[in-house]
């Protein structure tokens, strides 16, 4: 059964694509576009990126030197299964944010630094991408929980 309660260990935005994204400590979501400020915001299926501390943490092990955001992320989340939850779950983040996952995973146009780095990158398997549905203020810390409606 998948975890269905954890929390935003991390925040990141880039002002441009193909550039690992910077650590925020809050951030606002803008319904149907996406992180306000972020270079992959915009009215598409993809808004919003997510990816597990935890397939971080597996990286590092292996010998990649990368953290929250390297993988090009907004949300780091933490103690959720995110690969377990379908197409179409909503998630709260905060206190009035909703999210709507639309797709796991997604093919990358060519080889990152990471995979130059140790041979594997693990976004095209363990990303998950969202679309906005309420928008709402984030910040490091905050709960994120499946939604019951």
């Amino acid at each position: 059964m998948a975890t269905t309660k954890g929390k935003i260990n991390a925040i990141s935005i880039s002002r441009s694509k193909g550039r690992r994204k910077s650590n925020v400590a809050e951030a606002r979501l803008a319904a149907d576009h996406g992180l306000v400020g972020d270079a992959h915001a915009g009215p598409h299926r993809r808004q919003v990126s997510l990816l597990a501390v935890e397939a971080i943490r597996k990286m590092v092990a292996r010998g990649a030197h990368v953290a929250p955001g390297d993988f090009a992320e907004n949300i780091t989340a933490e103690d959720i299964d995110l690969r377990a939850l379908a197409a179409g779950t909503r998630l709260r983040l905060g206190d009035e944010a909703v999210i709507e996952i639309t797709q796991h995973g997604k093919a990358c146009p060519g080889r990152c630094a990471i995979y130059d780095q140790i041979g594997d990158c693990i976004m095209p398997r363990e990303g998950v991408f969202a679309r906005v549905i309420a928008g709402g203020l984030i910040r490091t810390g905050d709960v994120i929980e499946v939604c019951d409606d």
